[in-house]
């Protein structure tokens, strides 16, 4: 993550204006939340997509939002690394026995 979260700084670094206020960086997040959510609506849902609207990657939709959330972290100072491991530990401890695990599965705590 540490190098993802650089890539998008040297990227924003670039430019006059910066990172976006929070805020107006978490309604963007909701707009590309809701392009992704709209595309798993036509693929998954009842919703049909029309004719006219182009063809959308899941793949994209997801790297959008990705990198929203990496703006929105590198605006705050947030170490999204330690950020997610501190989160898969709450999960691990959390949850870890609350479904039925695989017979060949071994957990690698990382």
């Amino acid at each position: 993550m540490r190098k993802l979260q650089k890539q998008v700084d040297e990227w924003i670094s670039r430019f006059e204006e910066g990172y976006w206020p929070p805020l107006d960086t978490l309604a963007r997040l909701m707009e590309e939340v809701g392009e992704l959510s709209r595309i798993m609506n036509h693929r998954f849902g009842s919703k049909s997509k029309k004719t006219e609207e182009k063809e959308q990657e899941v793949s994209e939709e997801l790297a959008d939002v990705l990198f929203v959330i990496i703006c929105l972290a590198n605006s705050q100072d947030i170490d999204l690394g330690a950020a997610f491991q501190s989160v898969m530990k709450k999960y691990r401890d959390r949850d870890g026995d609350r479904w039925t695990l695989k017979v060949d599965f071994q957990e690698d705590g990382s």
